[in-house]
């Protein structure tokens, strides 16, 4: 098993190497900024927040993505111009 400490950017992702190939995991533009702990063991990937100790993703790593979706539909953000 292997632990990284990381924050999650303002994207909402978290970057991952494996296997030499550097992969970016979305969680979600909600936690950005977040200090999470990324457990991984093999393929499966626990991403942890460090201050609620909360469990913001669990995810098995597809190899064949680059980036790892985080599963919810995709929606265009709100155009703050108005």
């Amino acid at each position: 098993m292997r632990i990284r400490k990381d924050r999650i950017n303002a994207n909402g992702t978290v970057t991952l190497r494996y296997g030499g190939r550097l992969y970016h995991i979305g969680v979600g533009c909600a936690h950005a900024g977040t200090r999470v702990v990324l457990l991984v063991n093999d393929l499966h990937i626990r991403i942890i927040g460090v201050a609620t100790g909360a469990l913001l993703r669990e995810l098995i790593l597809d190899p064949d993505r680059n980036y790892q979706p985080t599963g919810a539909p995709w929606r265009r953000p709100a155009d703050r111009t108005r």
